[in-house]
């Protein structure tokens, strides 16, 4: 396999000395470091082009994925993961009390199950396995987190598709997925639990195993926060996440080890956004990431664009928050000054 000529994180680190060093290793689920860098040498356009089969990965493939950890998230070997998921805090709970910008806040944190291998070199039966463990402690809902768990293999295309529309399903993963093999078996062993309020979602067998979310119309990120804390209290009573003091919580991308969250807002910036790739560098200057409205690679609509931190490692829950909070005020200021 060649090296391509992308600007990709895995392109600047993947150097021949890497590849021999790492050629014939292969983890405890047979994933080797060819496997990891697919994705991004089938996808020039990738930004970090690298995916963890496995826990091993990280360890197995240090000399490549630790400088791609440390340019990414400013985050060094030797360095402990912090976790906090004290609400007080978080500095602004409603960030738009008025209703004039936010449409809606998220947030969702990734989760693996210990010992079972991540979506790129997970096997049909262990993805299906994972799937009946998750869909048991969902049961343990009550109240308000309470809902029902639905099969993508039993869905109807047509009310996939709407859920989809409607920001609330995942589809199948992308180019970027497809090459990293995180796709393979769809839609087996994969679904979606929510509430019966839809506050609350949790993705099962997408991009990680568990994608947890918490959401709501508006600017309250605090409320969405707290129903956050209190479902993953729950959830670990019978479940045990892959995590590790220096990594936190595994992920398959490296982007999301750390706390795995990801806090995001759907704000209106229809004349801040006019040149998006200003508006890209001020939010890259708030260490924030810019999306489209239907997530990674898509476009914005009428002026709305997905807003969200971009550091998940080497920050606790309510730093990568604050960040949100943060930036989003100003951005809220800028919008001000701009009409």
């Amino acid at each position: 396999m060649e090296k391509n000529h992308s600007q990709s994180l895995m392109s600047k680190y993947f150097t021949k000395e890497v590849k021999n060093k790492l050629s014939g290793l292969k983890t405890s689920n047979g994933f080797t470091v060819l496997d990891a860098v697919r994705s991004g040498m089938e996808n020039p356009d990738s930004n970090v082009g690298v995916y963890a089969g496995d826990e091993e990965s990280y360890s197995f493939f240090a000399p490549l994925f630790d400088p791609i950890i440390e340019e990414y998230h400013g985050y060094k070997k030797g360095e402990l993961h912090k976790t906090d998921f004290d609400s007080s805090h978080i500095e602004i709970n409603n960030l738009d009390s008025e209703g004039k910008y936010i449409i809606s806040s998220r947030i969702r944190v990734g989760r693996n199950l210990k010992d079972f291998a991540f979506s790129p070199a997970i096997s049909k039966s262990e993805r299906i396995v994972a799937e009946n463990k998750i869909v048991a402690a969902l049961k343990q809902f009550k109240d308000d987190l309470q809902g029902r768990y639905c099969q993508l293999s039993n869905m109807s295309e047509e009310i996939r598709l709407q859920m989809v529309k409607d920001h609330f399903l995942f589809k199948k993963g992308d180019r970027f997925l497809e090459s990293a093999g995180a796709n393979r078996d769809w839609p087996e062993g994969r679904g979606i639990f929510y509430s019966n309020d839809k506050k609350f979602l949790v993705w099962v067998n997408e991009e990680d195993q568990l994608r947890i979310i918490s959401m709501q119309a508006g600017g309250n990120i605090g409320e969405v926060f707290k129903r956050l804390t209190r479902a993953l209290d729950i959830l670990q009573k019978s479940l045990i996440f892959a995590y590790s003091g220096h990594f936190g919580y595994f992920s398959s991308c490296p982007t999301n080890l750390g706390t795995a969250m990801r806090a995001s807002v759907h704000i209106k910036l229809p004349k801040l956004g006019r040149d998006e790739t200003n508006l890209k560098t001020i939010c890259a200057s708030l260490n924030l990431s810019l999306r489209g409205v239907h997530g990674e690679h898509s476009n914005s609509e009428n002026g709305v664009f997905d807003i969200s931190n971009k550091q998940r490692l080497g920050v606790s829950e309510t730093e990568a928050v604050n960040t949100l909070v943060r930036g989003v005020k100003e951005l809220i200021i800028n919008k001000k000054i701009m009409n």
